[in-house]
């Protein structure tokens, strides 16, 4: 495994436990319920966090149209699930977890024309 594809899956991996260790914090505060509208509400509760918010969303739109393209342009099947673990469990998973994808399909078609 290259560095690069190491890096990515180890930051997907932090990604997924870093967000759902403060998502299940959050939900144990509401008798272990998720309410979205609770969520998004407690996100924007002060200044910092609705910048968090919007720096987070903002990106996340840009990233989910990234990956569909380059989904597209490598021949990446299945590119709807980055947008479903993105929205559903973590941008911050699903990102890096994508570029670990990416890199492989990458080093996979160097692979075939002789490149690297």
């Amino acid at each position: 495994m290259s560095a690069s594809k190491a890096v990515y899956l180890f930051l997907a991996v932090v990604g997924l436990v870093s967000t759902w260790y403060y998502n299940l914090q959050f939900m144990s505060q509401f008798d272990g319920a998720f309410n979205i509208a609770n969520f998004i509400n407690h996100a924007t509760v002060n200044a910092a966090s609705s910048s968090l918010s919007w720096d987070l969303f903002v990106g996340a739109i840009a990233g989910f149209i990234w990956i569909l393209r380059e989904c597209r342009r490598l021949g990446i099947r299945h590119s709807w699930l980055f947008l479903v673990l993105g929205c559903g469990v973590a941008f911050a998973f699903a990102f890096p977890l994508f570029l670990y994808v990416r890199e492989g399909k990458l080093e996979a078609n160097d692979g075939l024309t002789g490149n690297r």
